[in-house]
Parts: structure tokens; C-alpha cells; sequence
């Protein structure tokens, strides 16, 4: 396999997690970093091997030496840098969501497409056990036609900044475009696209709000303007329909996992409370007229999978699926086409709630703006 030179853009909490990970894929190398603190990208590059350092993303896209380049920067800041990145002729990775607004994100597939460059959005979700797991329920058609999916998220109190953890810049649509919907609601409403098979919306509602107390002094220091729970509800052309529940911060001491419903089955996937697993994968049918609740083995399912499929270690993290991919051992997902819907609805769910109405798609992406920051 021939190694896959990467660049990194951004290490900060989120770009050092994506280091480590390169480090443990087999054919991954890091060749350089850039960050506009310099001191943090050195420090970086002295603990992973990285021989070069950069403050000024231009000039690590002018070497000639790397094949991709990861981008671990703020939401409004993924389009202007991964355009930048397309059109030097690198392929990209990116941190979700896609971008901080809808029109932000066509330009970017626009300019993949444009380009013949891969573009590869970190949906992490779509690699986990329960996913494949469901996954090949419905590919086996198990749950026969899927009508509805549930995208759940779940924090007692877990806003960043005010809560104790993170920056500011999480908690102003300036630099965020977004709270909860943007932050967690990606990974859940794109898991759920991707088992339900759908894209293509036709409508949906939504509902922002921010309700419970914080630290005065720490709501005043974030500039605290979106939204700590995210309520709405899609539907998409061909009938299929999606709630969405998305909390930062709720009085609830947990909520069900996300499911998917068909005429002859069902899926509910593990419940998650700060990222730690609460529930558990469960697969339900009727089977000679006996309700059946059944659960399954998801570790001995991944080794089973590992030894017995070729490339199984391609849907190991959405870094490994990257590597392997550019590698060409695998098929890319189509992870940004995911990203984009996904933008598109939370977009939508934030139109509906401005205007107090239902908002079709058409009416969506006529009220994007670009919310792109150039640096």
C-alpha cells in the first residue's frame, strides 16, 4: 500500500485527536502541520515526527509532496480552506459539519467536483459497530420498506464554555454557525441519512431554544448565541420522514437511541449520554406471529467481519476509510453528498424556527448565505 502524505491545518483539540489517529493507520504520514500559533503546531510536530511546520496555509499547499490535507479549523472557516486546498490540486479531509452555512457547502462540492479532488467529511457515526450492524439489516431487507428514523443526542448539561469545557468559539454563530444542531446533531442526523438512504428533502420544521441558567459570568464571556436543544421534523421526496431531538443541556436523566422503522422491522441503536454508551443495539420484527426483540453480538460481529472480509479495516474510523480510499483499496462514501443534506436540514430547521413555519427545500437554499471567513 503506498503511503498517503497528509498535511494538517489546525492543531488544536480537534486536529491533535486527528495526529494520533494518523498515527496508528499504516500508511498514513503526517509530512506537515500549520497553525497560526506557532508554538502549538511545533509542539505537535516534535511529539508525532512531523519534519514541517507552517503559520500560513498557502505555503503548506504550495509543496509539491502531499497528497491531502485535513482541515481541523471552526465551521466557517472549512470553505474558503478546503477550496483553497482543492484547487492546489490536494485532496481533502474535513472537519463536520460540512461548513457553517448550506451555500458555503455547494461551493465546496462545486469545486471537488470541479477539480477531480476526493472531498471526505469526518462522519464519524457511519463506522461504528451499530451502524454496520444496521446496515446490514437493511441491505438484507430485513426491516422491508423504511417510512421513519428517530436522530436522538443526549447532554444533561453539556454546552461548551459555559458548561466547563471547550471555547467560546462553539457558542457564536459568528464562528460556529450553530449550538447543539451543528456541534452533535451532524453525527446523528447523517447516520440517520445514510441507513435510511435518503438525501433528497422536500420539507421540514423547526425549533431553537435555550432555556436553563448558566454561569452569568460565563454567558457573558462566550457571547452565548445558539441554541442548547434543537427540535424538528423532515420530510423527504418519496415519503420518508425524520424527528430530531439534539440537547446540549436538557433535565432529563437520558433519552432512547436513534431507530429506524420499516414495514417489517425495526432498528433502535444505543443510547449515548456525553458520548458514553447508555443503551444497546436491538432489532425488532414479528417472526410466525411472535413479537421478537432481539439483540446482537456487535464485538463478535467486528471480528467475524475482520477476518473473513477483505479491506474490513477500510470502516475502521472515517480516517482509516480516508486513507484507505486514496489508497484506492475502497470505494470513498459519499460522506460530503451525507455532509450537505445534513447542512441543508439543520439550515432548514433554522430558517423554520426565524420564520415560525414549515420550509421547503427550494426556500432553503434561496435564503443561504455564505458565511465563509477568509484568512
Amino acid at each position: 500500500m503506498q503511503p498517503i502524505r497528509i498535511g494538517v491545518i489546525g492543531v488544536g483539540i480537534i486536529g491533535k485527536a486527528h495526529l494520533q489517529q494518523y498515527a496508528g493507520i499504516p500508511g498514513a504520514k503526517v509530512v506537515a502541520v500549520c497553525d497560526i500559533n506557532e508554538q502549538e503546531a511545533r509542539q505537535a510536530a516534535d511529539l508525532y515526527g512531523i519534519p514541517h511546520v507552517y503559520t500560513d496555509y498557502k505555503d503548506m499547499l504550495a509543496r509539491d509532496d502531499i497528497d491531502a490535507v485535513d482541515v481541523c479549523l471552526h465551521n466557517n472557516f472549512h470553505a474558503p480552506l478546503t477550496i483553497a486546498a482543492l484547487r492546489a490540486g490536494k485532496h481533502v479531509y474535513c472537519e463536520k459539519p460540512l461548513a457553517g452555512s448550506y451555500a458555503d457547502g455547494i461551493s465546496m462540492l462545486e469545486a471537488a467536483r470541479e477539480t477531480g479532488r476526493k472531498l471526505h467529511i469526518q462522519l464519524n457515526t457511519l463506522y461504528k459497530k451499530e451502524t454496520k450492524a444496521a446496515k446490514a439489516l437493511i441491505d438484507d431487507g430485513q426491516l422491508g420498506r423504511i417510512f421513519h428514523g428517530r436522530s436522538n443526542g443526549f447532554r444533561r448539561r453539556g454546552r461548551p464554555y459555559v458548561d466547563g469545557f471547550g471555547t467560546v468559539h462553539f457558542t457564536r454563530k459568528s464562528s460556529a454557525g450553530g449550538g447543539a444542531l451543528l456541534d452533535m446533531g451532524v453525527y446523528h442526523i447523517a447516520q440517520m441519512l445514510y441507513l435510511l438512504g435518503v438525501t433528497e428533502v422536500e420539507r421540514m420544521t423547526g425549533r431553537m431554544i435555550q432555556e436553563m441558567d448558566m454561569d452569568l459570568q460565563r454567558r457573558d464571556e462566550s457571547g452565548f448565541d445558539v441554541e442548547e436543544l434543537a427540535l424538528g421534523f423532515v420530510t423527504f421526496k418519496g415519503g420518508v420522514t425524520l424527528d430530531i431531538f439534539e440537547a446540549w443541556a436538557v433535565h432529563l436523566d437520558g433519552i432512547e437511541g436513534s431507530s429506524i422503522v420499516g414495514s417489517q422491522g425495526g432498528i433502535r441503536l444505543p443510547s449515548y449520554h456525553s458520548g458514553e454508551q447508555t443503551g444497546s443495539f436491538s432489532f425488532h420484527t414479528t417472526v410466525a406471529d411472535l413479537d421478537l426483540n432481539s439483540t446482537v453480538d456487535l464485538n463478535r460481529m467486528d471480528i467475524r467481519w475482520h477476518r473473513m472480509r477483505a479491506n474490513e479495516d477500510a470502516y475502521d474510523s472515517s480516517q482509516h476509510h480516508w486513507v484507505a480510499a486514496l489508497q484506492e483499496r475502497v470505494e470513498l462514501l459519499p460522506t460530503a453528498e451525507i455532509a450537505l443534506a445534513t447542512l441543508l436540514i439543520s439550515e432548514g430547521m433554522y430558517l423554520s424556527h426565524t420564520l415560525g413555519r414549515e420550509v421547503a427545500m427550494d426556500e432553503i437554499a434561496a435564503n443561504s448565505r455564505s458565511l465563509a471567513v477568509q484568512i
